[in-house]
This record gives structure tokens, sequence and C-alpha cells, in this order.
């Protein structure tokens, strides 16, 4: 059961509309590391959530308040497209594309920028000056976006991920914003996503230290059926060697498990592809000519694929 208090977690209203800052918030509601994507994403961790009870109760704990941060960053949205119709009206009467033409100027490089300085118009027709679950160019939501895989180490991850996504998006939103209420409200969301950062971290190191999973994911796979000795190299696959600088190329590995080693000049370990003929009744290009019955030619002019012996 969920249970909606009416009042927001925390909220500052914008002093002015601006509904071109409005179609950008939309990127921080449904974009890839939106708070939809987070809201579902531990919503659905926690509710598939196989382990102890404390992680299925702190997902849970997480993923309702993501919730929260949604309908916060809706009501933001309603206020910035305030009387946003009259608005764009009047500035509608000042066409740029007709004044770059009229001043000798390239429309194009006009036009261009009317598209990443205007309204969204679907605030208008679609929502009725309301949010939309998509992003700030419009793409809707997508629940392929979220990540959860049944492990909780891989998931918590992932989660660590989004939050440092999230939080950039955040902050950039707000050098992006003169206005108070605007920087007011995202300050707060920019500190719960500092939060969310270090809770993520603590969760991966609570899980690892209490054996229930380790590093590599999964660590229920036996090490002794992968290829041990590719483990932990490093392949240098590009010119220089500037990678060989890195903690990933020398020195013991995270998981304790291994040592780093550089390999400067991988060498190929396979030989060259050499596909299997496709059917011939599939069309594709042969090897080599066909007589035209759908029987490959070989050298001697000798049928190497026959139309009748394929397996049906």
């Amino acid at each position: 059961m969920f249970y909606h208090t009416k009042k927001l977690q925390y909220f500052k209203a914008p002093e002015k509309p601006d509904a071109i800052y409005a179609k950008k918030i939309q990127e921080l509601i449904g974009g890839t590391f939106g708070e939809m994507t987070v809201m579902m994403q531990y919503l659905f961790q926690g509710w598939n959530c196989r382990g102890p009870a404390k992680y299925r109760d702190m997902l849970l704990d997480i993923g309702t308040e993501e919730i929260g941060h949604v309908e916060m960053l809706a009501t933001m949205i309603a206020h910035l497209l305030d009387k946003a119709p009259i608005k764009l009206q009047e500035e509608g009467a000042q066409d740029p594309v007709v004044g770059a033409v009229m001043g000798g100027t390239k429309a194009r490089d006009s036009i261009t920028d009317i598209i990443g300085a205007a309204m969204n118009p679907q605030h208008a027709i679609v929502s009725g000056l309301g949010a939309m679950p998509a992003d700030s160019v419009g793409f809707p939501w997508n629940g392929r976006f979220i990540v959860a895989s049944g492990n909780l180490l891989a998931d918590f991850r992932s989660n660590l991920h989004a939050e440092s996504q999230g939080r950039l998006q955040a902050v950039r939103m707000y050098e992006m914003s003169n206005d108070p209420g605007v920087k007011d409200t995202l300050s707060f969301m920019i500190a719960r996503d500092t939060m969310h950062q270090n809770q993520w971290i603590a969760a991966v190191k609570d899980l690892e230290e209490s054996g229930l999973e380790t590093t590599p994911v999964p660590g229920s796979f036996p090490l002794d059926l992968e290829k041990r000795e590719f483990a932990y190299q490093f392949w240098n696959h590009s010119e220089g060697t500037e990678s060989a600088e890195g903690l990933w190329a020398k020195g013991p590995s995270p998981d304790g498990k291994g040592e780093f080693q550089y390999i400067e000049n991988p060498q190929p370990l396979g030989p060259e592809p050499n596909p299997p003929q496709s059917d011939p009744r599939l069309h594709g290009t042969p090897l080599s000519p066909t007589d035209g019955t759908g029987q490959v030619q070989g050298g001697n002019g000798s049928p190497l694929i026959n139309r009748t012996t394929i397996s049906k």
C-alpha cells in the first residue's frame, strides 16, 4: 500500500514563469537518468528483492522518495509554464527568421536557435501547461531505462551510476537558471543526490562485507570455469602506452584475487573468421556463383550445396 501525503518533500516556487526552462526541466523528470527512471528502478529492485529485508526496505524507502521528487519537478514545471501562451504570442510578433532574412544573415542559424530556445509546444497542446513523462526533447520515458536484475550488487552499482549522472544533470540545470526559487529547489535535490550516491557506495560495501555478493559479479559463478589467465590482463588496443600508468595496469586487482598485467602488444588468439555459407533459400550472396537453380558451383562446376539436401 502506498500512502500519499499532500505536502511536498521540499519546494520553493519560481519567482517568474519561464517556458523555455520548463522544457529543460523535463530532462530531470523523464530523461534517461531522470527521477522517473530512478523511481521505477528502485521500486522494481525492491519488489524483486529476495535478499535480507533491510535491502528491500531500503530500496522501497528511496523508491518512494523518488515518487515525491517527480511531483516536485512537475509542480515546478506548472509554475514555470504559468501564462506561457500569452508570453509566447508577444514574443512571436518579433519573428527572428524574418529578421534574419531581412538583415542578410543565415535564416538556418536562426531556425536552429529557435529549436533550442523555444517552448515545448506539447506543454500547451498535449498537457495543458503541465509536466509530461518525457525528456527535454519530447522523447517519451521508456521502461528500458531501468535496471532491476535480481542481483543486488550489480543493481547497486547501476544505482550509483544513475545517481551520479542525475546529480550531474541537476547541477548543470542549476547553473542554467538565475531564478532564486528554481535554484533553491534544485539545491535540495542536489543534496539528496549527494546522500543517494553515498548511500549506494555504503550499500555496496555492506553487501560485500555480508558475504552475500562479491566482485566480480556474479560471485556465485565458479572462477575455475573462466579462463583465469586472461582475467586480469589489460590489453593495450591503441597507439601509445599512457594507459599503463593507471591502477588497472599493475598491482593487485580490487577483488583481491589476481594481479593486473599490462599487455603492450596484444596478439589475436583466434583464426581468421570463415563463416559458413548461408541457406540458399535465404538468398544471401554466396561465396561462389550459383547455376541458377540454387546450387552453388565449385571451381570445376560441381555443386557444393544442393537446395534439396538442406535440413528443414
